[in-house]
């Protein structure tokens, strides 16, 4: 066999026995046969690179169109699917790069070892090569098939992220801080790709129903690495993050979440316009608590790694997430759905 280093080092993997495992270790764990065609196991270590499990919190991108009922618009929703495309293939680019610089880190951590660059199997030229290229890709979109304020957002979202895995991320508060202003982020490039304006209710929910599953995030770490030494070698900052101050930072963040979308519900005043009669999102409430109460349960028992990992798991939360999705946009589309006078009218005629 040839000792020459080929572009991707791939060495022999073993998937240990876990507890949980997220989809991408999933599908790494199923890598038994070694008799499988090397350029096949490539091309599962670059998808686990990509970490398209993940792209699931572009749909942000969604929320301005939707909100500004654009949604019913075949030109808005090709937009924002362009705009959902060019964000994951940016975030995408932003994982690869980060997981070059946590590579150490993430060797010591119970699930992310398993991780292409952690364990060995990519390397870090490959990963800086394809970040590069994702990043090209996603800018290419943006300039041509998108309105050309989309690139500025783009661009500032892949600069923050980017002094994030270098530096920020070990900023205690600072780093959970600049994560849900990254999702503010998208759902400003998801208003500019449609031509909308941002509102700040829109930003505000956004920002700390993140920011409350940020928190989350790092409580899910600590209940999953009970060792100092690990947290340490993991995620420096995760030592300053007690249980304690954790779970105190997750109850007033979920609190200012709850209160920001009432708030926004209830808001009449002639300076901020609705599209749609938004004060009856108010009777959604229910099950925004629920979902935000159960999420904070479960991030502490230790067996999910993160947010969306919950998300996309638990099914009592997928459950929640769909029956408020489905009520917002009943309630948002009502006088497309049923009418000009909406659910009022539909009750009239019965």
């Amino acid at each position: 066999m040839s000792s020459r280093r080929t572009f991707f080092d791939i060495r022999e993997f073993r998937s240990e026995p876990q507890m949980t495992q997220t989809f991408e270790e999933q599908i790494e764990a199923r890598r038994t046969d070694q008799s499988a065609p090397k350029a096949s196991a490539r091309l599962r270590d670059v998808v686990l690179l990509l970490r398209p499990s993940q792209w699931v919190k572009n749909i942000v991108v969604f929320a301005a169109p939707a909100a500004a009922l654009k949604l019913s618009s075949a030109e808005a929703i090709r937009d924002s699917i362009w705009a959902f495309v060019a964000f994951s293939l940016a975030a995408s680019a932003m994982y690869c790069i980060n997981d070059v610089v946590d590579r150490e880190a993430d060797a010591s951590h119970p699930e992310k070892k398993y991780r292409p660059i952690a364990s060995g199997r990519v390397s870090i030229l490959a990963a800086v090569c394809i970040a590069v290229v994702l990043a090209t890709s996603a800018f290419a979109i943006s300039l041509k098939l998108l309105p050309s304020g989309f690139a500025g957002v783009l661009f500032l979202y892949l600069s923050l992220m980017l002094a994030y895995s270098i530096t920020l991320k070990r900023r205690v508060l600072l780093d959970v801080i600049i994560v849900a202003f990254g999702f503010v982020l998208r759902a400003v490039a998801g208003a500019v790709a449609v031509g909308v304006t941002t509102t700040e209710w829109l930003a505000a929910c956004v920002f700390t129903l993140c920011m409350f599953m940020g928190f989350g995030k790092r409580r899910c770490e600590i209940a999953m690495i009970a060792n100092a030494d690990e947290l340490r070698q993991h995620r420096r900052t995760l030592l300053r993050y007690t249980p304690d101050l954790l779970n105190h930072l997750i109850t007033v963040s979920a609190g200012v979440a709850v209160i920001t979308f009432l708030l926004y519900t209830l808001d009449s005043a002639p300076g901020h316009p609705s599209p749609f009669p938004r004060q009856q999102l108010f009777y959604t409430l229910p099950i925004v608590v629920y979902g935000i109460f159960r999420f904070a349960m479960l991030t502490e028992t230790g067996r999910f790694t993160g947010p969306t990992e919950i998300v996309l798991r638990d099914k009592a939360m997928l459950a929640t997430i769909a029956l408020w999705a489905v009520c917002a946009l009943m309630i948002v589309y009502q006088q497309v759905l049923v009418g000009p006078r909406g659910i009022v009218g539909l009750f009239d005629r019965l």
